[in-house]
Formats: C-alpha cells, sequence, structure tokens
C-alpha cells in the first residue's frame, strides 16, 4: 500500500478508516493495520498465538501481514505507558444497514431516532460495546473521543454513512459509564471542534459536559394498570389539578444540597396524594448546563439531568407517582436551543440545528437559537426527544414552552429585523407542520397523553384536532384569564367595582380552546412577587385576597395549575437556590392556606359539577356578573347528569348579610366550601348548616337563597334536595 494513502488518517482528515484500518485479506493471508498513536507495542491475536505488529516507519501505524486469515473479529493488545490492555479492534466491526432509517431520518419521520443516534449498547456476534453514531453533514471527519482514548480523536475515526450525512463506529468492551464527546473537522474551513453528543441519554454533572456511554435499562416498570386506565380516561371530562414544580427548589438537605430522584420519590407522591393533586408538571428536567434557566436552556433533549440522579432513578420516581395515582408532565422546550460552543451551536462548522441567517435563527433576547424547522432532520430530533419521554420514561404529557416564539417570525422582533415567510406573512409555516406532526405523533402513539401549550396570543384553535385545522394541542394555558385575574386581585378593593370586567370577560371566549389556568412560576419571581405579595391590604386581607383567588381559580371553567410554594401562601418570591420556605407551616395564616390549597382539591376532584364540563359553555351560567358596586359575583357550575354548584364571591373586606341570589331549584342547599373558615385562618362569617331556597324568583331564576357573604371569600354551595 502506497504511504500516501495513510496521509488523510494520519492528518486526521480520512473519512473511511475501514479502507485502511482492521484486518485485510492479502491474497492467501491477512494484512492487518493500526493506528495508536500513543503505543509503544502492538500484537494481534492469530491462531499461533500473539503476533506483534510493526511499526510502519515514523508513524504511529502498526502492520502486521500473516500467511492465514485472522479470527473473525480479531483482538489486539496494546502497550502504552507500560500499561498493556488486550481488546476487540474496533475496525473488525464496519457498519451494518441503516439505510432505512436513516432514510426516514433525512425525511423528518423517524420519530424515534434516538434508537438509531447517539451511544447505543449493541451486541455484535458475541461481543459487547457501544455504537456510536452522530449527524454532521458537512464534516470531513469526525471522531468519538472519550476518557477510554486520551480524548485523542486520531485514534477512533468514523465512517461516513454517505449520503445520509451520518457517522458510524462500533467500540467494543468499552466500559459502562464512559464518558465521551464527538471531535468534527468541518469540511470547508478545516475548523475543529469538540461536540456533545445530540442525542445522549446521560451526561456527566456540570459543570463539565460529556456524555456518558451507558448499558442498555434494567429497571422494570410497575406502572402497566396506571398506562392503562390512562389511555381509557376520558381527559376532556375528568379533574386535572396540575402542581408545577421546580425539582431542585422543592426541597434541599440542611447543607443546600438538592434531593435526588430517589429520596424525591419517598416523600414527593405521598405529598401531593394528600393535597388533592392529580398531575404534577416538572419544569425542565433535560439536563442544562445553568442552573439559573431552571432547564429551559436545554443541551441534552434525551437525557434526564444528573443533577437529581440517573435515568433509572427518575424512571422509579416517575412509577412512585403513578402508584400514587398521580400523572406526570414535563415542560418541554423544543423552541430554542442555548449557544454553548460544545453543544448543538454550529454543531458541524456550518449551521446545522439552527438557521444561518440571525434574523431566524436567534432570539436576540434569550440569547438563543432558534431551531430550523423546515429541516426534515430536525423535525427527525425534535419528535424523537419527545417520543423518547413518552416512550422510555413513560411521562403522561409535555407542556410545550414558549409556542408563540415558534410561530410568529416576528416574535419580538422590530421591523426590519425579520423576514417573512414565502406568502409575505408573520407565521412560521414550518413550526406550524412541526407542532401538528408532533400532536398527531403524541395522540397517535401514546393513548391518553397530552399536550398543553403555553401560548400567550389569540392564534386560533391551538387545541383543536390537525384534521379540523387546528395545531392539534390538548390543552392550552389560559394566559388572558391569568393576566386579568392577578391584575384585579392587586387592586384595593375600594377600586375593584371600576375593574369588574376582568373577572367576567374571560367567559366571552372561554369555550373557544380546552383552557388550563395557570398561576405558574412566572408569575412568582423576576420582581413580579408572590402571589401573597401582590394582594392588597394589612396582613389579614391579603391572607383573606389569597384564599379567594385560590377559590376562584378551583371554581371556574378549565383545568388547574398552581406552582409549588403558592399552597404555602409564602411572602417572599420563589428563588430557585434555595428550597421552599416549608417553615412558614408553624404560622396559623400559612397552615390555613394549604389546608384551603388541600380541601379545594378535594372538593375539585369529588364534585362532578367542577370539573366535568371543563370546555363547554354547558357546564357554567352566570347567576349575576353585574354587581360591581358590591363586588360581587356568582355563578352556577353542571355536569353532564344534570347536578350543579352555586359559587359566589365577595371581592370586598364589607360582609353582607341578607345577600339574595337565584338558583335553579327550591329546596335545601348545603353550604359545603367557605373561604372565611376559621380552619383557613378566616373570621369564620358564613352559612353553617343547611340553606332553604325559596319560590321567590331572582335574578331570572325560579327560587332564591338567601346569604350572608363573608369579607374577601368565595362560598361553594350545592343542593341537597330538589322541590
Amino acid at each position: 500500500m502506497p504511504d500516501k494513502s495513510f496521509n488523510a488518517l494520519i492528518e486526521g482528515r480520512e473519512h473511511d478508516p475501514f479502507r485502511i484500518l482492521g484486518a485485510h485479506r492479502d491474497g492467501e493471508g491477512s494484512r492487518v493495520n493500526v493506528f495508536r498513536p500513543h503505543a509503544t507495542a502492538v500484537s494481534v491475536a492469530t491462531a499461533a498465538g500473539w503476533q506483534p505488529l510493526l511499526r510502519k516507519g515514523h508513524t504511529d501505524i502498526f502492520q502486521l501481514r500473516c500467511n492465514t486469515p485472522l479470527p473473525s473479529p480479531h483482538r489486539l493488545k496494546v502497550v502504552e505507558d507500560g500499561v498493556e490492555r488486550i481488546f476487540h479492534d474496533p475496525y473488525a466491526f464496519p457498519p451494518g444497514d441503516t439505510s432505512r432509517d436513516f432514510y426516514l431520518f433525512n425525511q423528518g419521520t423517524n420519530v424515534q431516532a434516538y434508537r438509531l443516534l447517539g451511544a447505543l449498547p449493541q451486541t455484535r456476534g458475541d461481543v459487547a460495546g457501544v455504537c456510536f453514531r452522530v449527524w454532521a453533514p458537512n464534516a470531513e471527519r469526525v471522531s468519538v473521543v472519550g476518557d477510554f482514548n486520551r480524548w485523542d480523536g486520531r485514534i477512533h475515526p468514523m465512517c461516513s454513512l454517505g449520503a445520509s450525512g451520518a457517522w458510524e463506529l462500533f467500540i467494543p468492551d468499552l466500559p459502562a459509564g464512559s464518558l465521551y464527546k464527538f471531535e468534527i473537522r468541518n469540511r470547508q474551513n478545516r475548523a475543529v471542534m469538540v461536540k456533545a453528543d445530540p442525542y445522549a441519554r446521560a451526561f456527566e454533572k456540570r459543570p463539565a459536559t460529556a456524555a456518558m456511554a451507558l448499558p442498555l435499562s434494567a429497571y422494570v416498570w410497575r406502572d402497566g394498570d396506571w398506562l392503562d386506565r390512562r389511555g381509557k380516561r376520558d381527559w376532556l371530562h375528568a379533574p386535572m389539578s396540575i402542581y408545577e414544580m421546580h425539582v431542585g427548589s422543592w426541597m434541599r438537605h440542611p447543607d443546600n444540597r438538592f434531593y435526588s430522584y430517589a429520596e424525591l420519590a419517598e416523600r414527593l407522591p405521598a405529598y401531593l396524594a394528600d393535597m388533592g393533586y392529580t398531575h404534577v408538571e416538572f419544569l425542565p428536567l433535560m439536563e442544562h448546563p445553568l442552573d439559573e434557566s431552571w432547564g429551559y436552556q436545554c443541551t441534552g433533549f434525551f437525557a434526564p439531568t444528573a443533577r437529581f440522579g440517573t435515568p433509572d432513578e427518575l424512571k422509579a420516581l416517575i412509577d412512585a407517582l403513578h402508584a400514587a395515582d398521580i400523572g406526570v408532565l414535563l415542560d418541554w422546550v423544543p423552541g430554542h436551543f442555548p449557544a454553548d460552543e460544545w453543544a448543538l451551536a454550529y454543531f458541524d462548522g456550518t449551521a446545522l440545528y439552527e438557521h444561518e441567517d440571525p434574523r431566524l435563527g436567534k432570539h436576540e433576547e434569550w440569547g438563543t437559537h432558534i431551531f430550523n424547522y423546515g429541516r426534515s432532520e430536525i423535525r427527525s430530533f425534535l419528535l424523537s426527544s419527545a417520543h423518547c419521554w413518552l416512550s422510555e420514561f413513560h411521562i403522561d404529557g409535555l407542556r410545550v414552552d414558549a409556542v408563540a416564539s415558534m410561530l410568529y417570525l416576528d416574535y419580538s422582533r422590530k421591523a426590519g429585523e425579520w423576514l417573512p415567510n414565502k406568502f409575505g406573512g408573520r407565521e412560521n409555516l414550518e413550526a406550524i407542520e412541526f407542532l401538528r406532526a408532533l400532536n398527531e405523533m403524541v395522540h397517535g402513539e401514546f393513548p391518553g397523553a397530552l399536550t398543553m401549550a403555553e401560548e400567550s396570543t389569540a392564534w386560533p384553535m391551538v387545541s383543536r384536532p390537525v384534521y379540523l385545522g387546528g395545531l392539534g394541542f390538548s390543552m392550552k394555558w389560559n394566559m388572558g384569564w391569568m393576566n386579568d385575574t392577578l391584575d384585579y386581585m392587586s387592586k384595593d378593593p375600594i377600586h375593584r367595582r371600576f375593574h369588574h370586567e376582568r373577572l367576567t370577560f374571560g367567559q366571552l371566549y372561554a369555550y373557544s380552546e380546552n383552557f388550563v389556568l395557570p398561576l405558574s412560576h412566572d408569575e412568582v419571581v423576576h420582581g413580579k412577587s408572590s402571589l401573597l405579595g401582590k394582594m392588597p391590604g394589612d396582613e389579614w386581607q391579603r391572607f383573606a385576597n389569597l384564599r379567594t383567588l385560590l377559590t376562584y381559580q378551583m371554581t371556574t371553567p378549565g383545568k388547574k395549575l398552581l406552582f409549588m410554594g403558592c399552597e404555602l401562601g409564602q411572602g417572599n418570591e420563589w428563588r430557585d437556590r434555595e428550597e421552599l420556605p416549608w417553615h412558614l407551616l408553624q404560622w396559623p395564616h400559612h397552615q390555613g392556606v394549604q389546608q384551603l390549597v388541600r380541601d379545594l382539591n378535594h372538593l375539585y376532584v369529588g364534585l362532578p359539577a367542577l370539573h366535568d364540563q371543563d370546555f363547554s359553555a354547558d357546564g357554567f351560567s352566570w347567576i349575576d356578573c353585574r354587581d360591581a358596586d358590591q363586588s360581587v359575583i356568582s355563578w352556577l357550575r353542571w355536569a353532564r347528569d344534570g347536578s350543579c354548584a352555586v359559587v359566589i364571591l365577595n371581592l370586598t373586606p364589607v360582609p353582607r348579610s341578607g345577600y339574595r341570589i337565584g338558583v335553579p331549584t327550591t329546596g335545601e342547599y348545603r353550604e359545603l366550601f367557605n373561604s372565611d373558615s376559621r380552619h383557613y385562618g378566616g373570621s369564620d362569617l358564613g352559612n353553617a348548616g343547611v340553606l332553604i331556597a325559596g319560590d321567590q324568583t331572582w335574578m331570572g331564576r325560579p327560587a332564591s337563597l338567601v346569604l350572608t357573604l363573608p369579607p374577601l371569600a368565595g362560598l361553594v354551595l350545592t343542593p341537597v334536595t330538589n322541590r
């Protein structure tokens, strides 16, 4: 073989190392070439024993010609720094046929690309190892580097898989947990980059950024019954009360260490079940380098963050939550990714995952890159990420972050800073197509799994099926309700009469989408104050206002979401670097808020009228929405079986006796809930026991009740008998 055949390999430019390295037929015998820059001696196992290879000149290439074929696969004995290692030659394992899988990947329809790319534990023949594959179409050469080869890109060059743009190398005998990255040499400018694996299933702990090659998971799931019930669940008419949670700051150890997934599994399910929640929603658990991003600047779209433990420990946490009848939702961020040089940004030296033009490809406000949704391989990547979390981790739903930023090309941009679509409009047509494909996949392949959009504009039909022209989400966060409600509740009660429409306007659009009513993490951080801190008045009034706000949320049509800590009535904003202020529960007012949230959840779940028709106008009717002068509103909630609940809120600190409201029937009504109860820290004013509705018509109703309205409080009543 002429010496020039080795030049590309020696210079780190070789795209097909298998044509040189490994064993090759040589007449009746064999020729084996090995490239080991740090070796002092290399031998190969033959039928006659270990045969030494000879160094070729002054290079790091070792050669042997023998008269008989070598065993397949052959083993090498390499001495480096006086240490002898025996392993199978990686170049005895040429790439297999993955053309069909990569065809689908290149078409944007491979939704299980995490089973094709990344670090995949495999056994070839009877040899165990790891198959590395990475998509880098603009690379001249790609190598696997890691703690097993001194992070030297010359030792394990990968083989190009042609037009797919992918590269592959099977490394046998690799120790479990080996750290690795990919070293990529760009074809045009010859720049060399060391990049984390986009499809990595695990990473080392930050601030280190290497991926980890894990063995196949041995975790045995125990939630088969849960998944079966989930698939049959009528979620449109079922209660859904979501506890939004940042794992790193829910609870911490006395030395401020995180609780691990395993430790959370011992405490979290019981807490959520006791509090009456039906679901927990985790802020993003994907690997991310910056704690302060809370997971929203993700670099590992297939890997649970190592901050809290291993992937199998996360599975055990989810299993424990399912055993407690708690569904698990996960924040997922397909809208952007950070600009860290070691991650996705300019992955192979070109704008691969992002757009080249910053008018399309960069979020100036967040300092992040926008995915190129028009590239087929990016659709496969993102769809596969969603599929992985739903399939491998049994997640019950995805809350998709910042959907508005995906839908609009001019999102957070001034004139001249964005490019219109092919029709001249501001809509991101490729992102729309991707979101529809996402929702079709989730609903088609994972029975009962849900998708929720954080979408803050008036984009139509977000939560309507794709076949009807919608985006296909199960639900949409009602940001208008949240903003109007918090704005109203922050007003001094003496001024609320002038802002009454803040509480009533939402019913004009409440059934245009399947809405979730969120009081989320974004509302209790960054100078916005806690929920309690937003409330006006003295201490008693602030807590009473908070209790009324929570009552309003839980009795208004729509599924519910409350961020952790709000159930404690904390006065300070959420602080992500420390645990929730659990010590507040030593004080009666804070105990009262927690007890109120607990009782509201159980009432909401147990009373069909409060959840059965959350998405239908048939489930709601006003009793009186016009009493702005007294800042009182009242309404009825209806179940499909005709049962109802009466809700009335007094939004001033003035008790009102003899307050008459119209109700559907005469007979007995029982006060089920009163946010002014002494059990919650209130003044204990209300309507104890059973009330009788007489036949005096009122407000267009055939019967009426006379009530005592406690100050800054909400009441829930139900009919006991009808006449």
